[in-house]
């Protein structure tokens, strides 16, 4: 007979976040799930305002997802990725803080800033690791029942080390990211059978192409999918070790019917290395390295003995691509909502964001890059003290930056001590990317008809920022 797992009530002072604070303030604590940099920088902001917390991570390190991507260089600098609050908290131990002007990877993030904040006494006692939230209710409720469910406090079903537990909240932050649920291949959004049987030849996020895994793309006929920056900075690292190995064949496929497309606002985009990204790989594409298949819809995989065959579209016509020996699938993200079926969210139905942040992240209608700023009001949920933030507030798109998270979280905060005035200031800055597609009016504008400020004569003009309070579309 399998044995049953064991269920435990964890009553509120067994809790780990402070057991006196929690008594002093007759609460019970917020539960935040994901750290990351912006479930972290939501527990910065929960102990500046005194407030109980307790925080799950269901990897076993904080950025366990940034991690998986520790070799990529970001392309915002340092004065961009550290939160306001995290920092005052740093800045009181022995931390000494970057420079800002450099640009981290992702490996610098976790050792230099994440993991001093997590190691500080007011956050170390209270971050769960190997902790997966696996359900989210009210005390007792399932979504149906409304009578006097405000009231009543969260509680999340979590699993650690092959035991399951519920721990109560009086509010929750859902900051686990997209990362660990990458779009499939095919252009339909489906996971096919055959893709998932092809596992082993398919990478998705960002492979380390020139460190751990070169072994593995080394002389091989490489397929690459997406065209966002996760693509270029795969395809410029296969750029480079086809210099060591020249057999490496790169592929590039694109849903896309303009390459330019891809390029972004290269010098005019108002992050210089982000710009870069777009100048260099378009020197790549120009020099014949990589053939590009643009508006290739891929409909399906198989194998090809010990190859890949990838089959679909290019303006209706069939287009087949022989012996590719591996692929990288580069073509976003999608939350998992699984875990809050039983409470009251509101999700955007093509996008799967946050309903009130659709129509200013939608990239069926603009590719600014940014997003007008945004706190508690946009974030808030059918479900009282319920939010989703970070890059799961985007849902499906892909424009989101830490430092937007960080401003989600401030502002949400702010609400759940009831400074309402605070919840309600943007103090957001955001670069342009010099980029913009036509608005749902057609007009060249991408931000008509919202009104710009006087000292930007164009809705992307390079590198500017707009303040919080900017009624631009582009941050």
């Amino acid at each position: 007979m399998e044995e049953t797992k064991m269920i435990k009530h964890i009553p509120v002072h067994q809790v780990s976040c402070c057991e006196a604070l929690v008594q002093e303030k007759g609460k019970i604590p917020v539960a935040i799930i994901g750290a990351g940099p912006v479930g972290l920088a939501a527990a910065a902001q929960l102990i500046l305002k005194g407030e109980p917390f307790m925080l799950f991570e269901a990897g076993d390190e904080v950025g366990a997802n940034i991690r998986k991507w520790e070799h990529v260089r970001l392309f915002s600098p340092w004065q961009y990725n550290i939160d306001k609050a995290a920092k005052e908290l740093l800045l009181k131990s022995n931390w000494v803080a970057p420079q800002n002007e450099t640009i981290p990877t992702g490996k610098d993030i976790i050792e230099h800033y994440l993991k001093p904040l997590a190691a500080l006494p007011e956050l170390s006692q209270n971050v769960h690791l190997n902790t997966k939230v696996t359900a989210i209710s009210r005390k007792g409720l399932s979504k149906v029942k409304t009578n006097g469910r405000e009231k009543l406090p969260f509680v999340l079903h979590v699993e650690q080390n092959g035991s399951s537990f519920i721990y109560e909240a009086r509010a929750v932050i859902d900051a686990s990211g997209t990362w660990s649920n990458p779009n499939p291949l095919r252009s339909d959004g489906i996971f096919s059978e055959e893709e998932k049987a092809l596992k082993s030849h398919i990478s998705y996020g960002i492979p380390a192409v020139l460190g751990k895994e070169k072994n593995r793309f080394s002389g091989k006929n490489v397929l690459v999918v997406g065209s966002g920056h996760s693509a270029i900075n795969t395809l410029l690292e296969l750029a480079e070790l086809q210099k060591e190995e020249s057999r490496t064949e790169i592929v590039w496929a694109i849903r896309k019917a303009n390459i330019e497309d891809v390029y972004g606002g290269r010098e005019l985009d108002g992050l210089q290395a982000r710009g870069e990204l777009g100048t260099r790989i378009q020197k790549v594409v120009e020099s014949g390295t990589v053939k590009v298949l643009t508006a290739f819809h891929i409909e399906k995989l198989q194998k090809q003995g010990e190859q890949i065959q990838v089959s679909g579209t290019i303006k209706d016509e069939q287009v087949v691509i022989n012996h590719i020996d591996e692929i990288v699938g580069n073509t976003g993200s999608r939350p998992d909502l699984s875990m809050v079926r039983e409470i009251r969210v509101l999700t955007d139905p093509s996008l799967e964001c946050v309903y009130e942040l659709a129509p200013l992240i939608d990239p069926n209608v603009h590719s600014c890059g940014t997003v007008r700023p945004h706190g508690e009001k946009e974030l808030r949920q059918p479900e009282k003290d319920f939010y989703i933030v970070g890059a799961k507030s985007y849902g499906r798109a892909p424009t989101f930056l830490m430092a937007t998270g960080y401003e989600q979280v401030r502002s949400i905060v702010a609400a759940l001590v009831g400074d309402m005035d605070s919840a309600q200031k943007v103090e957001l800055e955001l670069s342009e990317t010099g980029v913009c597609s036509l608005g749902a009016s057609g007009t060249d504008n991408c931000c008509e008809p919202v009104q710009v400020k006087e000292t930007s004569s164009d809705c992307c003009s390079p590198s500017k920022t707009e303040k919080a309070g900017s009624n631009s579309c582009c941050g």
